[in-house]
């Protein structure tokens, strides 16, 4: 039996799974990523009141090749730099039920270097 279920299905059901338990508030916002083969994209989220605070993206970056380790790191960079400008230092990461390793681990890390807490 094969199961005809897609890979994009099965991580939207991780993605509800991890959501019932993340949740971003004023105080402590909800850092988002999505990534697709060519590029990633991150927001910062107060679920509150249902405001995207802070935005930053390989395509709003204008990077040569949005899709690989070095492009995640930039943008991980920016949006910490972006956020921090805010007066944002704390957040909640939802990894948007990817697994953690590769361009999400990559982003997640060059934002705590750049000085996001979470």
């Amino acid at each position: 039996m094969v199961n005809k279920e897609s890979r994009n299905s099965k991580r939207l059901r991780r993605h509800v799974r991890v959501r019932k338990n993340v949740s971003g508030t004023p105080e402590c916002p909800r850092l988002n990523v999505f990534r697709s083969n060519a590029h990633i994209h991150v927001q910062i989220i107060d679920d509150v009141n249902g405001n995207t605070l802070v935005a930053a993206s390989s395509v709003d970056m204008k990077l040569e090749n949005g899709g690989n380790i070095e492009a995640a790191k930039k943008v991980g960079e920016e949006i910490a730099k972006r956020a921090l400008d805010k007066g944002i230092k704390h957040v909640v990461f939802d990894r948007g039920g990817y697994i953690y390793t590769g361009r999400v681990a990559a982003l997640a890390q060059a934002a705590r270097d750049a000085g996001l807490e979470f």
